[in-house]
C-alpha cells in the first residue's frame, strides 16, 4: 500500500489561491504607483542572511524571534526578520555604487518564530519605502506624505499617521530605568499601550522588576509631554507636501519597540478599520554605522501588508474578479479551434487579458459555467454561422446579454464598451 503525505501548509504559513492572490497583487501595484511618484527605487534582497547580521539589533525580545540554524556548510545563518536590517547590510557593502540619497521600497516576505494567531503567522510580506544618506527632516516628512499618499491611492478614506520623537521618549523614560529594566525595556512595554491597558502594562513593567511606584510614575509622566520640536518642524513639512494636518496626530505612547530607532517615529492608523496599524517605522541614524562603519543616516517606514489587504477588502476597496482573466474565448468544435486561437491573439495582441478554452469537445454551455464560475466577466462565441457572416457573439455574462460584433472590431469594441477591463 502506498503510503500518502496528508497536504497541508505548516502552521503559521499560507497558500494564497488565485483569487486572494489577485486582491494581493492589486494593492502592490497601487502602492508601487505612489512609491514611483515619490521616487523610490525597488530593491531585493536574500531571504537567508548570516545570524550575525540579524541578532542583536531587534532587541533582546525580539531576537527570539528570529529563524537561525547551521546550514550544511555549519554557517550560522538565519531567515531574514523585517527588510531594515538586509537593506543596511547593502548601504554598507555597496555605498559606492548607489546615489547620494537613496529611496528604496522592497515588497518580500519575512519570517517570524512566533506562536501562530489570529492575524500573526510566522512568514508575510512586508512593504517596505526608505530614504537613506539624509538627517534632513523633509526626508521624514517625504516618508510620511509617500505613505498617506499610498493609502489614499488604495481607496482608504480615514486615514491617520500618529507621529512621537524616539530619542525625547527615552529622555522622558530614562530616569526611570534601572539595572534590572533597561530603558529599552520600559519602551517595549509602552509600545503595547493600545493593545494592553494602562494596568496592564503597568503589571508588565512591575513583573519586569521596577516597584509599582516607578511604573506609575513612569506613564503619568509619558503621557504629560507634548511634541519635540523635531516633530513639529516634520509635521509642517509633510502638511506642505499635502498631508492634511489633522491626520498626523502627536502620540506621546507611541513607542515602537524596535531598539533601532533614533529619532521620529510614526504609525498608520485607519479609523474604519479600527484593528491596530496598519504600518510603522521612523529614523534609524545609527544602524549603518553599526552594521559597516559606514555613517549613513536613514528613517522608512514598514507597511503591514496583509492587514492592508484585509482592511481594503473589508471596507470594499478591492473590486475585482475571481481571477484576471477578462475575456474566455470558447471553442464551438475542434474544427473551428484555428478561428477561436485566431481571436485570442488579437485580444491579447490588444492587452485584453484572455482564455481560450482548451478542451474543444466540450459543449458551449460546460464552457459559459466554467467562466462563470472562474469568475471571468465575458465570453467571445464562434460558430458556424458567425465565421460564415465574418463576426462573433460578445456576451456579458453577468447581465446575461450579447452583442454581434464584427470580428476585427473586436478589441474596439471591447474597449470601449466594457472599458473597466483596463481599470482592473
Amino acid at each position: 500500500m502506498t503510503n500518502y503525505i496528508k497536504p497541508q501548509t505548516l502552521k503559521g504559513f499560507r497558500d494564497f489561491l488565485p483569487e486572494d492572490a489577485l486582491k494581493r497583487q492589486y494593492i502592490v501595484e497601487k502602492v508601487k504607483e505612489t512609491f514611483k511618484l515619490f521616487g523610490f527605487e525597488p530593491l531585493e534582497t536574500p531571504t537567508l542572511e548570516y545570524a550575525s547580521l540579524l541578532l542583536g539589533k531587534y532587541g533582546t525580545e525580539a531576537d527570539k524571534l528570529v529563524y537561525t540554524f547551521k546550514d550544511k556548510g555549519e554557517r550560522e545563518i538565519g531567515l531574514r526578520f523585517d527588510q531594515t536590517v538586509p537593506t543596511a547590510r547593502i548601504l554598507a557593502q555597496y555605498q559606492k555604487q548607489l546615489p547620494r540619497f537613496f529611496r528604496r521600497y522592497q515588497i518580500q516576505n519575512v519570517f517570524r518564530a512566533e506562536k501562530p494567531q489570529k492575524g500573526r503567522y510566522r512568514e508575510f510580506t512586508q512593504c517596505d519605502i526608505d530614504i537613506f544618506g539624509s538627517s534632513n527632516p523633509l526626508s521624514d516628512a517625504e516618508i510620511i506624505a509617500c505613505t498617506y499618499f499610498s493609502f489614499k491611492n488604495i481607496g482608504f478614506k480615514n486615514v491617520y499617521i500618529a507621529l512621537n520623537d524616539r530619542e525625547a521618549l527615552i529622555q522622558t523614560l530614562k530616569p526611570f530605568s534601572s539595572e534590572k529594566v533597561s530603558v529599552f525595556s520600559i519602551i517595549q512595554s509602552m509600545d503595547k499601550l493600545g493593545k494592553l491597558t494602562q494596568e496592564q502594562v503597568i503589571q508588565e513593567l512591575i513583573e519586569k522588576g521596577l516597584d509599582k511606584v516607578t511604573a506609575d510614575s513612569s506613564l503619568r509622566k509619558l503621557l504629560s509631554i507634548g511634541p519635540s520640536q523635531k516633530i513639529s518642524e516634520i509635521t509642517q513639512l509633510a502638511v506642505k507636501l499635502g498631508v492634511n494636518s489633522t491626520d498626523l496626530p502627536f502620540s506621546s505612547t507611541l513607542a515602537r519597540g524596535l531598539d533601532y530607532y533614533t529619532g521620529a517615529i510614526f504609525e498608520v492608523i485607519v479609523e474604519d478599520y479600527g484593528s491596530g496599524s496598519l504600518g510603522g517605522g521612523g529614523r534609524y541614524d545609527a544602524l549603518i554605522e553599526k552594521l559597516g562603519g559606514v555613517n549613513i543616516p536613514a528613517v522608512g517606514i514598514a507597511f503591514g501588508f496583509d492587514r492592508i489587504v484585509e482592511a481594503a477588502e473589508q471596507l470594499g476597496y478591492i473590486s475585482l474578479t475571481k481571477t484576471g482573466t477578462q475575456v474566455l474565448v470558447t471553442v464551438f468544435s475542434s474544427s473551428q479551434l484555428a478561428q477561436s486561437i485566431e481571436i485570442t491573439i488579437v485580444l491579447r495582441r490588444s492587452k485584453i487579458p484572455t482564455e481560450v478554452y482548451i478542451e474543444p469537445t466540450d459543449k458551449l454551455d460546460k464552457q459559459l459555467k466554467y467562466a462563470d464560475k472562474k469568475g471571468i466577466p465575458y465570453a467571445v462565441i464562434i460558430g458556424p454561422e458567425e465565421v460564415a457572416k465574418n463576426v462573433v457573439k460578445l456576451k456579458d455574462l453577468a447581465k446575461r446579454k450579447e452583442i454581434i460584433v464584427k470580428e476585427e472590431k473586436l478589441p474596439e469594441v471591447i474597449l470601449s464598451v466594457y472599458p473597466e477591463i483596463y481599470r482592473r
